[in-house]
């Protein structure tokens, strides 16, 4: 298996350090409000990736954090009338239910920074201790000259960092590089005791400490976003390999961006989405298949027709689950011919083609497009004439490669449900004369493969 390493900017392979196991840190959200769907392709990837691992034989443990105390999380505290840890545990219950409705499996641990505030306090006195940060007033800086490594993440020297900082109005800091660890206590705002008196952590060192207490002091894996890079993944190196010596994380993983029509998502250009806005036109599984189309690493455009795009094509792996199984409810237990044996051994080939161009950096895009060409061989070489057990062995690959995705999970009875609840909209849109909306509805149901019939007991369908 190969993954590319942001850190070395080359594809390389990949070697745990435990054989067999995996430890994985994805940065999880800052609790002050539903997520985006530009976070959601960043947690959906590392779901499918730990559902990939865990296929391919490793254990993984797999964390995400939660930022539950931040700015923004007290901003909304004041504007709700709430108290911090009220926000943060109202948008943690909310974040679960969306995280649900795209499929997206619980972490094996979800940290808290207010539960982790002993060892991000023990983390930064460490690195006061051997030189590496200063307090000043309350506050305590990492002292970024300290470190001679900072800037190998982003590829960028001290010199171009300085050339490039913003003018420096923090006249506490040594450098305007130098970024905070603790910040001291404001009127009215949360804060723990520590040895440079109340305040709590800067955001940086959170995921750090947290990293370091429930995965060690270097990592497998470490991931997210790629607006992470720098600082806050830079940050993460040098304060975690100043503390302890070792390297943090050996493979750094990064999502690509995502543009709404073809802009950068933005709530003042009027093209900022969350799932739940999604949710009410689109089944948020067209959106997980629209996500895991292109390659984690690659900036990803999207629109209104490319999720019709990928609603229509998750629709085609739907007809071609619910053929399979329609096949199985109408044919006769019989032994498979030698051409049967044939087909069947034709179509297993796809299990090794799929793990091949997943193997190559994680590749859902090359990974779903086997899975097409298998439904495509499913399609002409299986019908009612074939034995009962080829017809299941088929179903049972097209369930084994669409789940490592964490795709076609819906059963036939939720389906068929779907179909009837679309079936009566059309109707009542022909009654409401929306002529329109119920051709819409009928070329949807067509493309689903479902054929509609006028009886005398009203509206009757199957499966084309």
């Amino acid at each position: 298996m190969k993954l590319y390493n942001t850190l070395t900017r080359r594809k390389e392979e990949f070697i745990p350090i435990t054989s067999g196991e995996i430890k994985l840190y994805a940065c999880g959200p800052t609790v002050y409000n539903y997520f985006h769907i530009g976070n959601a392709r960043t947690f959906m990837v590392f779901d499918a990736m730990r559902r990939y691992f865990q296929y391919r034989g490793y254990k993984v443990i797999f964390v995400q954090n939660f930022t539950d105390i931040d700015d923004k999380i007290i901003n909304k505290a004041k504007e709700e009338n709430l108290t911090s840890q009220e926000v943060s545990e109202k948008y943690i219950q909310e974040y679960f239910k969306d995280a649900e409705s795209l499929g997206i499996k619980r972490a094996d641990i979800h940290p808290k920074v207010t539960e982790n505030i002993k060892e991000i306090i023990d983390f930064i006195a460490e690195l006061i201790n051997k030189g590496f940060a200063y307090e000043v007033a309350g506050d305590v800086y990492f002292d970024v000259s300290k470190y001679p490594d900072y800037g190998k993440l982003s590829k960028q020297s001290l010199k171009d960092l300085h050339t490039g900082v913003r003018v420096e109005v923090n006249q506490q800091k040594k450098s305007p590089l130098d970024f905070v660890l603790w910040k001291a206590a404001k009127p009215e705002e949360p804060s723990w005791e520590s040895p440079w008196g109340l305040g709590r952590p800067g955001w940086h060192i959170e995921c750090s400490a947290m990293a370091q207490k429930y995965l060690g002091e270097t990592i497998d894996i470490h991931g997210g976003g790629g607006d992470l890079v720098f600082p806050h993944h830079e940050n993460e190196i040098a304060q975690s390999e100043a503390c302890s010596g070792k390297p943090f994380a050996n493979y750094w993983l990064h999502v690509g961006y995502l543009n709404v029509d073809n802009k950068k998502m933005s709530k003042s250009l009027n093209n900022f989405f969350t799932p739940r806005e999604i949710a009410e036109e689109f089944d948020l599984e067209s959106l997980r298949f629209f996500m895991l189309s292109a390659h984690y690493g690659n900036p990803v455009n999207f629109s209104r027709e490319q999720l019709e795009a990928a609603n229509s094509a998750l629709e085609r792996l739907y007809n071609a689950k619910n053929n399979l199984l329609h096949l199985l409810e109408n044919t006769e237990e019989k032994a498979p011919q030698e051409k049967e044996s044939k087909v069947l051994e034709g179509i297993l080939q796809y299990r090794e083609k799929f793990i091949e161009v997943m193997d190559d950096d994680f590749n859902t895009a090359d990974g779903i497009a086997v899975i097409f060409d298998l439904v495509r061989d499913i399609n002409t070489n299986i019908s009612l004439t074939s034995a009962k057990s080829i017809i299941q062995a088929a179903l049972d690959l097209l369930n084994e490669l669409t789940g490592v995705l964490g795709l076609l999970n819906k059963d036939k009875e939720a389906l068929d449900q779907e179909i009837e609840d679309l079936i009566q909209q059309r109707q009542q849109a022909r009654k409401d004369k929306n002529y329109q909306l119920a051709d819409e509805i009928r070329d949807k149901l067509k493309n689903m493969d479902i054929i509609l019939e006028d009886t005398p007991q009203g509206v009757k369908w199957r499966r084309g």
